[in-house]
């Protein structure tokens, strides 16, 4: 089994210590002044993510947000953390005027190109596929989106992972992508979900098969921290560790270490694991940072190269 990263495919057991969603370059129309997109403090983060024992980082930066995937590259390669880059499409609001309406008739084919032969003239492969629900529904632009997104991921085995708005709609989503697309439940990825800590929804989702990952400590605005030990112990004391997944969200320049403002990339391990290896002993940390990153990031099948 093959982790894709920016610097080719990787067995998934040598993944190691992972940040499971997180931005190191990421440029929005919403957020405007707050771009990520400077090298030197992107690099930095990774460097402290690193000697924290970190191993890998997985960017849900999706088409058309300056991924910035050269540097990706040579972020990978001068730090040694392994890298995975993201195909696929965010909410339209993020985009600049005109984008979404130029590539949605051709949404499936410029996800399959990406996973398969490389991102723009750079012949780096993306190893995930990042789409994004609407709050509580799936509206026009997000159900176009995923049945593309299903449409690439049967075709190429790699998983699809979602912003959920507020942590919402989760359900609409397996229904659309697992339901009515034959999308497999172990390749589906639901993000944000500490954002809705209703702890019964999350048990109904982890029924499914799914993947129910926990990100963005960077979030000061949502219920992240304060709910998410409670989130988290209902599903283990159910059964549910080996579905779990942790990231942290980094979406715009302040909330990087670097500024002095944010807990950056690196809190993840020198915030979050020792408080999860006091509440849940190691052997729980292990399997959410190191064992399930393993397998939710495979590409199930085999990606044409």
């Amino acid at each position: 089994m093959q982790v894709r990263t920016v610097l080719g495919d990787l067995p998934a057991d040598q993944l190691g210590v992972t940040d499971a969603h997180d931005h190191l370059f990421f440029r929005s129309a919403l957020l405007p002044g707050q771009e990520l997109d400077d090298l030197d403090a992107a690099t930095a983060e990774v460097r402290d993510f690193a000697a924290a024992g970190g191993q890998a980082i997985v960017q849900w930066t999706p088409y058309g947000l300056g991924r910035r995937v050269a540097e990706l590259v040579k972020i990978s390669a001068d730090t040694g953390v392994h890298l995975v880059a993201a195909t696929g499409l965010h909410r339209a609001e993020h985009y600049p005027a005109g984008l979404v309406d130029e590539v949605r008739p051709r949404l499936a084919e410029v996800f399959v190109r990406e996973l398969t032969e490389g991102i723009g003239d750079t012949g780096v492969k993306a190893g995930l596929i990042k789409v994004a629900s609407g709050f509580h529904i799936l509206d026009e632009h997000a159900r176009v989106v995923m049945v593309a997104a299903a449409e690439a991921q049967l075709a190429t085995g790699v998983p699809i992972a979602i912003h959920h708005e507020l942590g919402t709609a989760a359900d609409a989503v397996l229904e659309l992508l697992v339901d009515r697309s034959g999308v497999a439940p172990e390749s589906v990825i639901l993000g944000h979900l500490n954002r809705f800590p209703d702890h019964r929804f999350h048990l109904e989702l982890a029924a499914r098969g799914s993947f129910l990952a926990f990100d963005g400590p960077s979030r000061a605005n949502n219920a992240t921290d304060p709910r998410l030990f409670d989130c988290l112990a209902t599903l283990i004391d159910a059964g549910y560790a080996d579905r779990l997944l942790l990231g942290g969200d980094t979406t715009t320049a302040r909330a990087r270490a670097s500024t002095g403002e944010g807990p950056g990339i690196p809190y993840l391990l020198t915030g979050l694991r020792p408080r999860l290896i006091r509440a849940f002993g190691p052997e729980i940390a292990t399997q959410l940072f190191v064992t399930n990153p393993a397998r939710a990031f495979v590409t199930r099948g085999t990606v044409r190269s």
